[in-house]
This record gives C-alpha cells, structure tokens and sequence, in this order.
C-alpha cells in the first residue's frame, strides 16, 4: 500500500475507486474475494481505493475497524492508495481517529451526516477529526445543507483539506450553484467529481476539477481509466462515447440502489463474491438480478476491449 502524503498529482493521476466490500455468509470479512476484486481494479490501472459508502463504511463497528483497515492494507499492491472512510457521528470519528494515528494511511475521507447537525457544527467535527488525526483529510459533500462552500474554503484554508469529493446530484450538471461557488473560492485541485461517469465530462471540462471517482469502475477499470485520459486530453468525444458503456449499469444504481447494485453488480459480473451486506442495508431483491447481470457483464465485456 502507498502512504505518501497525498498531493494534486495523486488526486488526477487514477480514478478514484470505490469499490463494495465482500463477506462472508456470517458477515466477517472475506479476504480472498477481496483479493480478487482489488486485483481485478489494479489491473485496470487504477491505483486509488476509496473504501466508503460502497463499502457500507457507514455500518462498520469500532469492534472491527483496525482488522478491516489492516487487511485492506495488505491486500493493496505497493503502489495502490488506500483511503478509509470515518464517521459519520462525531463519536464515532474521534474514535476512529485513534486507530487511524497508529497507521499509515495517508488521509482519511469523512462521511457526512444527514442529521442531527448543522453546517457549522459539521465544519467543527471535520477539524477536531483532523487534528486527532493529526493529517488532512477528505471532506465529501454530498448534500446540500452539510457544509457551505464557505466552510469548505475555511477548513482548506486551515490546513485540514486533502481533497475535496463533490457530489450532489443535479437534474442538469451544467447548472450548479454550489459546485460553481466551490471552484470559484478553492482551488480547484482539490475537488473530485464524486458521483461516477455520468456527469464527469461536465465536470472535469466545464467546471475544471482534475478527477472523478467511480463505482462502475469495479466492474469496467480500463474503460474508466481511458475516460479520465480522454478528458486530461480535452478528448471529449472519446470520454463521451468510452462513458456511454456505463450508464446501463449507472442506470439501475441510480433507480434502486448505488450502493446495493455495485454490491451485487460484481458479483453477477463474476468478478468476486461479495457476499451478503452489512446491516442495516439488505442485498439488491432478486428480481432486479437478470437487469444488473445484463448490464455489469455488458460493462465487463466491453472493458476487455478498452485499449
């Protein structure tokens, strides 16, 4: 696993993945299949693992954090960039904060909180984190009414801010306030487009950031990859019609369930087993199967031809 400081150059070099976490039948975790879903990204040519909501980070119990990180750790190639997600309660972060001190990860992402808080009490909690921590974090602003941009810009200017991950979905990309505000008081450097393939062209080419994360990615990373180039490239045409591989399966997250659908998706895709999902989600209902095997196995075939 790489532990470098974390810089601009790493954010924009590799997709972020963000990939689902597989267990066995009693929910420990299930090492080899792990394995082969981490080998499957890595041979793609990604080399960021973002383990988040995907990996259902929200459920995780203090009870088996450092096992979960640990092996995380060793199963990543001496290349790949391990990221961790904390929180989202603030007892939960400080907690966390203490197994993360003794680790060499090189930053964290917070995961945000829906209630009870406020924006200037979430902008607090993302401090303290960081300063129990001791290093700069990820914050992900996935909502509005979580953290203002201005709050943004003040935890960046305060030294706390690795990366920034955006996304709050809009109807139209093109026409956002907030993530308009952002760039236009932070560096733009430190924003991901945090929400896949769908909007990352108007992303990367209308509001400037430098790079997006993905769960698709887990099924198709050579294809994701070659977006991120084509777009680094001002290629537009070719990102568009690389991306047009992944909105079957961006398709049936966005209408039952990002997170249970990747979950599933790799399985039916037969990449790994992931298994069942922690509480308190459920997997993906069976009936959704037959549409999700189509469109994961279609991404996958096509990934194979990706150049």
């Amino acid at each position: 696993m790489k532990t470098d400081a974390v810089t601009f150059a790493d954010l924009s070099a590799s997709v972020l993945a963000v990939p689902p976490l597989a267990r066995k039948a009693d929910l420990s975790f299930s090492r080899d299949a792990n394995l082969s879903l981490i080998r499957h990204i890595e041979a793609g040519g990604v080399t960021t693992l973002l383990y988040g909501g995907n990996a259902n980070f929200y459920n995780i119990g203090l009870h088996e954090y450092a096992s979960v990180l640990d092996q995380l750790a060793e199963l990543a190639a001496p290349r790949t960039w391990v990221i961790p997600s904390v929180g989202p309660d603030y007892g939960r972060l400080i907690d966390q904060a203490a197994v993360l001190r003794s680790r060499p990860f090189p930053t964290a992402m917070v995961l945000p909180m829906t209630f009870p808080m406020t924006p200037v009490g979430a902008a607090f909690g993302i401090r303290r984190f960081a300063e129990a921590y001791g290093k700069p974090v990820i914050v992900y602003v996935k909502a509005e009414g979580y953290l203002t941009p201005e709050g943004v810009k003040d935890l960046v200017d305060d030294g706390v801010v690795a990366a920034i991950k955006y996304a709050i979905v809009r109807p139209d990309p093109r026409e956002d306030p907030f993530l308009r505000r952002l760039v236009d008081i932070v560096d733009r450097r430190y924003i991901v487009s945090g929400i896949g393939e769908r909007p990352v062209i108007v992303h990367l080419r209308d509001f400037g950031l430098q790079g997006f994360t993905s769960g698709s990615v887990c099924v198709g990373p050579r294809g994701s990859m070659r977006i991120l180039r084509a777009c680094k490239d001002k290629d537009w045409d070719t990102a568009a019609r690389l991306r047009e591989a992944y909105i079957p399966l961006e398709d049936r997250r966005d209408a039952y369930s990002p997170i249970r659908v990747l979950h599933e998706a790799v399985r039916l895709a037969g990449i790994a087993d992931t298994g069942p999902i922690l509480p308190l989600l459920s997997n993906l209902d069976a009936d959704k199967h037959a549409e999700v095997t189509k469109a994961a196995q279609d991404l996958l075939a096509a990934d194979k031809t990706v150049t």
